[in-house]
Formats: structure tokens, sequence, C-alpha cells
């Protein structure tokens, strides 16, 4: 009898371990998470937490349309200049208490200190005003067009909805306490980073009625448990999907795709939108101070080894001109003749004219995240073929970030000259959205591009107010941003992931991984 106890009892427990394994998703993200709070920092990594943390009041669908999320409805006076929200019933903060409108303008306010968008909608506003606990104005002085895609924008920097007593933390430095409203919860208590990050299901939380679509409609969550794993090498981790360790990478190492794609347990997904490598000077130090070294960068650099080199698979990239990606309603090659066709002798004539010394370019690396860790390694050799002077500096993803948001020094005093990045299209589909052409001196994202013309052509695209004016409006934007240069794009790539054949995701994935709609079997 008791051994059939035991036995008995030895059956539940495996029961119970195998119930619970179902209910966790292991997942292996693009970079690991040592940063907590979406509005300190521009990391994709950070955004995509928040994501599973907070809620927004308004999100974009598969259509690149916004819906409202948090809110249950809205109206517009008939002189377009008082915006009046009301939030739905029954949301919740992680902690049990409402969510209240005085939250969300609190939000709204730390937001709009640190996001382009943001940014011009305050200059617009006169004031926040809070009606009653669901319903609060935003009353402008002039009219917004865009008032709705900026408190609606799904990527960097999205305006999360927090707490008022975390939302009143300094816009600079980061918040230290991570209470949210959205779908998953975050376990502070098993966070290592380096190691481990550890979210379970908000019971509390009442998703929309409507079907999931992008970032938009229902967020119903069908695990009980995600663990983002990380796991730096690439090898390890495809061993650990083969092997049913973890169920899915979220950013698969172009070269360990034939491999995968054999593997008839596991199932590749290609992402909905494509993304935009881009180099970034500092306007601050030399040489890219002056603004004919950064118009012989533009001059010097092309795209397809770009691509070729941290892409490979021409399924998934392809050289684009046009500033506001191919094949969308403002894409153009306006004024792009003349750059980045890789003419290193024209790039060079430019140096001399510009009376470039020789400085050197010192450019971080981000050597643990595969899909851009090569852009510095070809930004060096093209650069180098017309004549700059060029240092790759190695680091962590992290530690990277951290550098470029908190050092605008020379890289004697911990600085930097120019650094390469990604772009996802849903953050750059027309000027006022475009992170990287505010040229807002100090109040610009790294970098600090500082041109009054260029906002003067930003603000006249938000005054736009029909499609043919708004492409108008964005082409001269886009001649503009080749005089000064504000960046340098350098194509379009999509992103691979790869997850078990037991795991249930949304078609078409949405533009940034969240991990409502997926389940496991």
């Amino acid at each position: 009898m008791q051994r059939l106890l035991l036995a008995f009892l030895s059956g539940l427990a495996a029961l119970a371990t195998s119930v619970a394994s179902a209910q966790t998703l292991r997942v292996v993200m693009h970079s690991d998470l040592k940063v907590l709070d979406p509005i300190w920092s521009g990391a994709y990594i950070v955004r995509n937490h928040g994501y599973m943390v907070y809620d927004t009041l308004f999100a974009m669908d598969e259509k690149f349309q916004i819906k409202p999320q948090m809110v249950e409805s809205w109206t517009t006076s008939d002189d377009g200049k008082t915006w009046t929200f009301k939030l739905r019933d029954g949301l919740e903060w992680h902690d049990g208490t409402p969510v209240t409108a005085e939250d969300c303008v609190a939000s709204l306010k730390r937001w709009a200190v640190r996001d382009s968008m943001g940014l011009k909608l305050s200059q617009a506003l006169q004031e926040y005003k809070v009606v009653d606990p669901r319903t609060f104005q935003l009353v402008l002085k002039d009219k917004f067009g865009q008032v709705i895609e900026s408190i609606g924008k799904p990527s960097v920097v999205v305006p999360f909805m927090m707490p008022k007593r975390v939302a009143e933390t300094d816009p600079y430095k980061q918040i230290e306490d991570y209470t949210g409203s959205g779908p998953f919860v975050f376990k502070k208590d098993e966070w290592k980073p380096g190691e481990k990050t550890v979210y379970v299901k908000n019971t509390r939380y009442k998703p929309r009625s409507e079907p999931a679509s992008g970032l938009a409609g229902g967020k119903v969550v069908g695990v009980g448990r995600v663990e983002w794993v990380w796991i730096p090498d690439t090898e390890t981790q495809v061993n650990a999907l083969q092997r049913g360790e973890i169920d899915m990478i979220e950013s698969v190492n172009y070269d360990s795709l034939p491999l995968l794609e054999s593997d008839k347990d596991i199932r590749i997904i290609t992402g909905s939108t494509s993304n935009q490598y881009v180099f970034r000077m500092n306007w601050l130090i030399p040489p890219f101070n002056n603004v004919k070294i950064r118009q012989a960068a533009m001059v010097a650099l092309s795209q397809e080894e770009f691509l070729q080199a941290n892409i490979g698979d021409k399924r998934f990239y392809r050289t684009c001109k046009a500033l506001f990606t191919c094949g969308t309603p403002l894409a153009s090659e306006v004024a792009m003749e003349n750059v980045l066709n890789g003419n290193a002798q024209r790039a060079r004539e430019m140096l001399k004219e510009a009376g470039y010394d020789g400085t050197v370019v010192v450019m971080p690396q981000p050597a643990d995240l595969n899909v851009i860790k090569q852009l510095p390694i070809v930004a060096k050799a093209q650069l180098e073929r017309a004549g700059f002077k060029v240092e790759v500096q190695a680091m962590d993803w992290t530690s990277m970030v951290n550098r470029l948001v908190t050092k605008k020094g020379l890289p004697s005093e911990g600085g930097w000259t120019a650094f390469a990045t990604s772009w996802s299209q849903v953050d750059i589909l027309d000027p006022l959205m475009t992170p990287y052409l505010a040229a807002t001196c100090d109040k610009a994202r790294a970098g600090w591009p500082c041109d009054e013309a260029m906002e003067k052509l930003r603000d006249a695209y938000v005054q736009a107010a029909t499609p043919e004016e708004k492409k108008k409006a964005a082409e001269e934007v886009q001649r503009r941003f080749v005089e000064i240069v504000t960046h340098v794009h350098l194509g379009e790539w999509r992103g691979v992931s790869a997850v078990r054949s037991n795991i249930g995701t949304r078609s078409p994935p949405p533009p940034v991984t969240t991990f409502w709609g997926v389940t496991k079997k």
C-alpha cells in the first residue's frame, strides 16, 4: 500500500512538473536585459520588456492603423484643439489599485521629455486637464495633426502608462518601481542580468474584445510564465532549441538557418516589417562636428556590404535609398543620387576640402548582438578607403547603449565618435516619428544634431493635411537630411525567429516581439 501511495504521489508530482513546463515559455531574446526603464532607454530589448509589463493608450495594428487600447473612447472639439480621452472601465495596476487619468497624464508628461514626437506634441500643448478619474484632456495652443499617432506610437520611445508615483520620476533618471498594468508581471526577485528575466501572467488583466492585430486588440495570454534566458553563443542557442531546452530564438543568426530549416520540429518565422541599418555621428566633437566631414561619410558609405556582412541571405535584405523605407507612402529617392554610392575617391576629396586632420573615429561595437555586430567592421573598412582613421571598440550591447546615452565628450573621456545600429520600420515611417531626424540639440537622441531648419521642416510636415502635402513635406525633410546628415541609412532587412513546432504564434507576427497570443502544447 505504501509503495502504491508513493507511486501515486510520484505520478502527481511528475504531472504537476509536466503541466508547469507546458505553461512556461523559455525564450532567447536578441539581447540580455540589464535596464528596466523603457522611457529612459531606447534599446529595443527594454522596449520589449515594456510591452510585457505596461499597457498603452493606443496601439498600432497590422495595417499601421492606430487603434484604442486602454482608451475606451475619445472626442475632438470642433476647432481641433481639445482632445478628450476616456479610459476603459476596470483597468488595474499590478498591485490592484485602479488606473486613473492622473496616472496617464503623469506618464505622458514624462514620455514627452524623452521622445521626438512627444516633444513636438508638448510644444503645441497648452495644458493637460484631468476631468474625472477615467477622463483627461489634451488642450492645444495650436492644431496638431498627429495627436493619436504620437500617443499611439509603437516603438521607441513608447508612451507606456505607469502609476503617477512612478511617472513622476525625473525622465533622465531610471525608475525603481516596476508596477504596470500590462498582460504580464515582472518578477524582480527572479531577475538575474546575464542569466534570466522572468514574467508571470497578470491575472488581473482584462483584454480588449477585438482580436489581436499587430500591437492592438485583445492581449490574451496563453502561458503562465515567460522566461527570457540569456545564451550569448549562437551555436549554443541553436542546440538548446533543437533539444527542446528552449522554445524560441527571437533573432536567429542567418548562418544557422539551413540547419534550422531542415529540422521538422522547428518552424521559421520571418518578420512582417522591415528594419533599417543606420550609421550615427556625434555632432558635438571632431571630426563629425564638421558638416562637410559628415557629408563625406555619406558619400563613402554604401549599403550592399553592410547587408552582406550582417545578413548574407538575400531573401531577407534589400538596398534602399528611401529614408522612410521602400514601399511606403513617403518612400522617395529625392536628393539621394550622389550619396550612399561608396565613392571613396570623391569622399577623399571632400575630406581634403573639409580640412580633415586625421582625428580618429571611435566606434563602439556590440559584440553580443549578432544582427548588428558587423556594422562597425564594415563602416571601418569603407571609411578607411576614403581616408578616415577609425578605431572599433568591442563591448556588450547594454554597456554600449549606456555609453551612447551618458557620454557626450571625447573618446579620451569615455565618449564616442559614431556608432551603427538598426531601427524598426515602425519607428521611421515619417519625418515626425523618425528619432534620428530630430535636430533639437541637447534634447535630441545620442548624436545630438542641432538644426533649426530641419525642425521647421518637421513642423511643416505636422501641418500638412493631405497625402500629397505630406509627401511634399517629407521630400523637403529628406533634402535637408542629405545636406546636414543627421545619420546615414544603410539598407533594409527582415528579422527571423525560430520556434519549436509545439509553440503557437500569431500570423502575421507583430512588429515588436510580444508574448500575448502565444501558446505552448
